[in-house]
């Protein structure tokens, strides 16, 4: 059986799995968040609990409490939630070293951002995910991360420089997934290294009938309230790559942060609304900052194309031919393609003209082909175009 056609069914899958256990992830980790929010003091006057809550779902009633440390005796049974977010990373990870490593030279590099070897990318993108982790679990641990509000100072920088880095090394498509790629896997370790070893420890002191240590509820609430920030923006650079708007341009780097920025402050409004605090600024903050960038991103028509002839149909499928058939095609001849991305093929005279305006995008914002493999030049490009902008003729 072809290596690619497998390839693809891996991907697919992984992909499947890839949303199914995020859902689950940030369901469960919105919705304690939300909890820890919006407790009532206990009505019992119970001394440990810092809060309950009851609520109705499913038809039913439920009665949940927040102990300040640990109740007096530890229950036979004990749920954990670990899984959705180690997993999502597993499969997360796995996708992206099977797209973005496994095919570096297509989608990791880019030459015409910085000319390296798929190899030297690769290694370059690991030590990121590495790096990124081990510089800010060091910073929380620190004396310096006793202030949450230079610590929340210092994580705005790492991500900018996260980005700035990534952006001047990386394709745009690639530079987007890596800084995801790194946050994400900053959050799970949060989860790996921090939370659930700590409730390990105080699981173990209980088990010894001694009081738990509270620093380890405190440093899981930290790393818990981080991660929720981190989910918005992390989600849209997950789906960053379909969108080459956002990435393609010269100050793509100033586009992730911008919408990073906008999901953190949707996520804070949804936290202050439920501690009970309406802080429409906000969200209002958030939408001026999308609707910059939509203005500012939106594709420049007419100068470029000035002076630039409307070319004969032919000349136009030759380019098509020689730059985009050999991935949009009904058999692809690129490597590692089996199938034309997003069914769209780009071989016979009525699919050309089809797929025109889907084409304009890709063409005028050089996110095709990817990294400029097939060598498409800046003069193809203006021909493609105006041919776009007359009304795709046929002749």
């Amino acid at each position: 059986m072809d290596l690619a056609y497998l390839s693809d069914w891996a991907s697919l899958l992984i992909r499947w799995l890839h949303l199914i256990t995020g859902i689950a992830w940030i369901g469960t980790s919105f919705y304690f968040i939300g909890l820890d929010n919006q407790l009532d003091p206990p009505r019992d006057g119970n001394p440990r609990v810092k809060g309950e809550q009851w609520s109705i779902h499913g038809g039913g009633f439920y009665h949940k409490q927040k102990y300040l440390v640990a109740p007096e005796r530890l229950p036979e049974r004990l749920h954990w939630f670990k899984w959705e977010a180690y997993w999502t990373w597993i499969s997360g990870f796995s996708l992206f070293v099977l797209i973005y490593w496994g095919q570096a030279g297509t989608y990791l590099v880019d030459p015409a951002v910085l000319d390296i070897s798929p190899v030297t990318a690769v290694a370059i993108s690991a030590a990121m995910l590495a790096g990124g982790w081990v510089v800010y679990d060091l910073a929380c641990r620190s004396k310096f991360g006793e202030d949450e509000a230079k610590l929340s100072a210092f994580g705005v920088g790492l991500l900018v420089a996260s980005a700035f880095v990534a952006c001047h090394v990386f394709s745009g498509r690639g530079a987007f997934l890596q800084v995801g790629a790194m946050t994400g896997t900053i959050m799970v370790a949060n989860v790996a290294m921090v939370i659930i070893p700590g409730q390990r420890k105080m699981v173990a002191a209980m088990q010894a009938g001694q009081e738990p240590d509270p620093k380890y509820g405190r440093w899981g609430k930290q790393r818990s309230v981080h991660n929720t920030y981190l989910t918005l923006p992390v989600l849209f650079l997950m789906i960053s790559p379909h969108y080459p708007m956002t990435w393609s341009g010269p100050w793509n780097w100033v586009v992730l942060l911008a919408v990073a920025l906008a999901g953190a402050l949707v996520r804070q409004y949804f936290v202050q609304r439920q501690l009970g605090r309406n802080r429409v600024v906000l969200p209002a903050v958030a939408t001026a900052v999308v609707v910059g960038l939509v203005l500012a991103l939106q594709p420049k028509r007419g100068p470029d194309l000035a002076g630039v002839e409307v070319p004969p149909f032919a000349e136009v499928q030759s380019i098509a031919a020689a730059r985009c058939a050999s991935c949009h095609a009904a058999r692809p001849t690129q490597e590692g393609i089996t199938a034309p991305p997003k069914g769209v093929m780009l071989e016979q005279p009525a699919q050309l003209r089809r797929w025109a305006q889907a084409m304009r995008q890709q063409v005028a914002t050089e996110a095709m082909p990817p990294g400029n493999m097939t060598e498409m030049t800046a003069e193809e490009r203006a021909k493609v175009l105006a041919w776009i902008a007359a009304g795709a003729p046929d002749r």
